[in-house]
């Protein structure tokens, strides 16, 4: 199923107010799903359930009027005591039954459209997110979006039950009864019915839209302490490190301070619109039941009629009073799916053409074709950067942080488009080939790995999903992480926590490297890959790697340049521009930008070195003798 999209025009002369035509909008984004056209099966349930629901009414009308009947059958002649009430009471009793039984019947069938609506909704949303470009999801806040989805999937849920079998069947009822009142009584019965219900709504309408601005400002604050919360638990270590324990629980709090004056204020306004929904209810109440009265006083009316008239009012009574509370439900579901649907209709920077091919890589030739990228107008990334990996080559990427070098691979992965030039693979320009099929034939080792918490098995065979665990085990080995699995208890069963922080970083970088393994794509991309790593095992990996890079494309980023040294290329990288090529010894013989970077990282290392052996040569020395 597509998903609907939600446009939201500027406000036209004339138009609907605001609120009004936002909650027509999400209920025309909702309405597909409830109508799927591919699934006949859920139509008839819809049907059905519609049926169930005028029967149901049809038959709590009769209540009433079954009531008045057995009052008047009361004061009839003697042999009609015995035999017509019993079938009145017969009556009453199995329309009262029929009534409870279609309701449920009905709530039974239209559970399964109900439950569909909402996980396909959940699904479309979700998959939705994925497809957003990297610039949102740079610029989202985790916990906010989260409670977005969570409301929003409640607030459909409440919006199907309570809306097509409260408000509906209400509606229904209080024509059927305004209809009964006028063609068996006086017009004033069913003109103050009519007075009172259409006060009791209109009088709900204004002040739930007036309530309307507590809610948005309560689930603004709400989200802000959400995210707040989420991110400071997320960073846990770093709040230890600096023991901010409370200057996060200060920030969390002015959070909850302004969701509990939002809270305070919603609460009030709440009370004040119980108030008039009652002294509405309450005068349309009397004023009948006083016609009711004075009619039998005068003797045009019996008493049945009285009860009659009660029961309907009492009949109404609970639904409308009930309405209100829906009503205000109803909006604020509103106001939580709004949000939600808003995801929906979130533009989608990175997209496909509807008649894109997919990727044919033949060799995997990568050619960088005079590209400029900025992620802003005012930000300058890449400047006029041109290059090109053979097939089955090796070229390095390297420069002071900042250059762009990481920028490169995102672009490469297609997470932005460049701004100008192009990016080719086997000829072919990126832009005009899927992008499922370009990212999967790119395998990346990130400079930041980030794990799912789940168990290394799971992260390792994310890049294959229902691979063998030979599969699985031999890329471990291959990337020097499998003797570390074996020593743990659960193997690898073992769960790596949220982000996998139960994992060192040089850990984590193997796992992510054995993933890539695993996927054996036939460009690969490093960034940084071994950066976490120890020198001893950066030089067993780098020689597995150099093994299986043996016949295909790769593209190393890296700002260790020790790791570079046997690329087949080296470009140096410095604000955006690519300021130097060649080999290592080249490079090292021009005496520029490169050498320079070289002679600082092997000063540093040697110093570093020397440093670690004055320790050594200190733990070494014999303690001195106590006197």
């Amino acid at each position: 199923m597509r998903p609907p999209t939600v446009n939201a025009p500027e406000p036209v002369a004339g138009a609907p107010p605001r609120g009004l035509r936002r909650d027509l909008e999400t209920l025309r984004t909702l309405l597909p799903y409830l109508w799927p056209t591919t699934r006949r099966d859920l139509r008839v349930r819809v049907i059905g359930a519609l049926g169930l629901l005028v029967a149901a009414k049809v038959a709590n009308i009769q209540v009433p009027l079954l009531l008045k009947a057995l009052f008047d059958s009361l004061d009839s002649s003697q042999h009609q005591i015995i035999a017509l009430p019993i079938a009145l009471l017969f009556a009453y009793g199995a329309a009262r039954v029929l009534a409870i039984a279609f309701g449920e019947l009905r709530d039974a069938l239209f559970a399964r459209v109900a439950q569909n609506a909402i996980r396909q909704v959940a699904l479309t949303t979700f998959r939705r997110l994925h497809r957003l470009a990297l610039r949102y999801h740079l610029d989202r806040q985790t916990g906010g979006l989260s409670r977005i989805i969570e409301r929003g999937t409640k607030g459909i849920e409440f919006l199907l039950n309570f809306t097509l079998f409260n408000v509906l069947p209400t509606l229904l009822e209080i024509g059927l009864v305004c209809g009964i009142l006028l063609y068996k009584y006086d017009a004033p019965f069913a003109a103050i019915t009519f007075i009172a219900i259409v006060s009791y709504i209109g009088f709900t309408l204004f002040a739930t839209e007036w309530r309307s601005k507590f809610r948005r400002r309560m689930n603004r604050t709400d989200e802000q302490a959400h995210t707040r919360a989420i991110d400071s638990l997320l960073n846990y270590e770093t709040v230890k490190y600096f023991g901010n324990e409370e200057h996060e629980a200060r920030r969390f709090d002015r959070s909850l301070r302004r969701y509990e004056g939002a809270a305070v204020a919603s609460k009030v306004s709440l009370s004040l619109l119980n108030t008039g929904q009652a002294f509405i209810i309450g005068g349309g109440v009397v004023a009948v039941m006083a016609l009711a009265a004075q009619g039998i006083v005068d003797g045009s009316l019996a008493l049945g009629d009285l009860v009659l008239v009660n029961a309907f009012l009492l009949q109404l009574y609970q639904p409308l009073n009930f309405l209100g509370f829906v009503y205000r439900e109803i909006k604020q579901s509103l106001i939580d799916m709004e949000r939600m649907f808003d995801l929906l209709g979130e533009s989608m920077e990175i997209t496909d053409a509807p008649d894109s091919p997919p990727l044919a890589v033949n060799g995997g030739v990568i050619i960088f074709d005079r590209v400029d990228f900025a992620y802003k107008p005012d930000r300058q990334i890449l400047r006029d950067v041109s290059l090109t990996v053979p097939a089955g080559r090796t070229v390095a990427i390297v420069g002071p942080s900042g250059a762009g070098k990481s920028t490169v691979s995102r672009l490469l992965f297609r997470f932005y488009d460049v701004t100008g030039g192009a990016i080719r693979i086997d000829g072919q320009d990126i832009r005009n080939v899927t992008q499922d099929s370009l990212r999967a034939a790119i395998g990346i080792v990130p400079q930041d790995t980030v794990l799912f918490n789940d168990t290394i098995l799971y992260n390792i065979e994310y890049a294959k999903p229902g691979a063998t665990m030979e599969e699985v085990v031999a890329v471990a080995k291959m990337a020097k992480i499998h003797d570390f699995i074996a020593s743990l208890p659960d193997r690898y069963e073992t769960r790596v926590g949220e982000r996998g922080l139960k994992l060192s970083g040089g850990e984590k970088q193997r796992v992510a490297i054995a993933r890539m393994l695993l996927k054996a794509p036939p460009i690969m991309v490093f960034d940084e890959a071994t950066s976490a790593l120890d020198t001893a095992t950066e030089k067993e990996i780098q020689a597995s790697l150099g093994e299986l890079s043996r016949d295909r494309t790769t593209v190393i980023i890296a700002h260790r340049l020790s790791t570079v040294v046997d690329a087949d290329e080296i470009l140096v990288l410095d604000q955006g521009r690519i300021v130097e090529r060649g080999g290592h010894a080249g490079l090292l013989a021009a005496d520029g930008v490169y050498a320079s970077m070289w002679r600082r990282q092997q000063e540093s290392e040697q110093a570093a070195l020397r440093l670690d052996s004055l320790r050594r040569a200190e733990d070494r020395q014999p303690e001195p003798e106590q006197a």
